[in-house]
């Protein structure tokens, strides 16, 4: 397999992932939804293990 299989194969696996993401996410709300670069705000993102805040 010469470098250019690989790399084509990398970049339609990345395609399908993002591709199969945005199929089955629900639509974002953008009134709802902390603005993306909301940094040291104190509004943090619902819904991901990542957003939780820490325990106590």
């Amino acid at each position: 397999m010469i470098r250019a299989h690989v790399t084509g194969a990398v970049l339609v696996l990345i395609v399908a992932i993002v591709a199969f993401d945005a199929g089955t996410a629900e639509p974002l709300n953008p009134y709802t939804a902390p603005p993306m670069l909301a940094l040291g705000s104190g509004m943090a993102a619902a819904g991901a293990h990542c957003a939780a805040p820490p325990p106590k």
